[in-house]
């Protein structure tokens, strides 16, 4: 989010998004051991392997609201610009990867590692967007 003490606009997103992640740890667990535990068919195993989803939508629709509400236009800029750097090593990734699948090279790439793959690429960007900006800030 940034350095510092936070803003309205973070705290809110802190106690989203981590609600959210919280939510997701406990309900990937627990549909996991339900089907290993039940085998389920049907409707019930598409429950259960739909719910863990869930509260990762919930965490992406923290991070849009929180660029939504965040006032400060720098934060607000470079949020944004880290969250489509995330997208662009996930898109990276998955194409170069997807085309080594097809080519029978390596096996394929479990589509649940997305949001994963993009929030570590929005991660990486957001480091190099806080010491490309601590950096011109030196030479100033």
């Amino acid at each position: 989010m940034g350095h510092g003490a936070m803003n309205p606009a973070q705290r809110r997103y802190s106690w989203r998004f981590g609600g959210a992640m919280g939510a997701y740890s406990v309900v990937l667990v627990a549909c996991k051991l339900a089907i290993r535990a039940w085998h389920p068919d049907g409707a019930l195993l598409f429950l259960l392997a739909l719910m863990p989803a869930l509260p990762l939508l919930a965490a992406i629709a923290a991070y849009g609201l929180y660029l939504l509400e965040e006032k400060d236009e720098f934060l607000r800029s470079m949020n944004a610009t880290a969250a489509l750097g995330g997208l662009g090593v996930m898109l990276a990734f998955c194409t170069v990867w997807g085309f080594l699948a097809d080519g029978g090279v390596v096996p394929g790439f479990p589509l649940w590692g997305t949001f994963p793959l993009w929030a570590f690429g929005m991660g990486l960007s957001q480091g190099v967007l806080w010491s490309r900006y601590r950096n011109a800030g030196a030479d100033a």
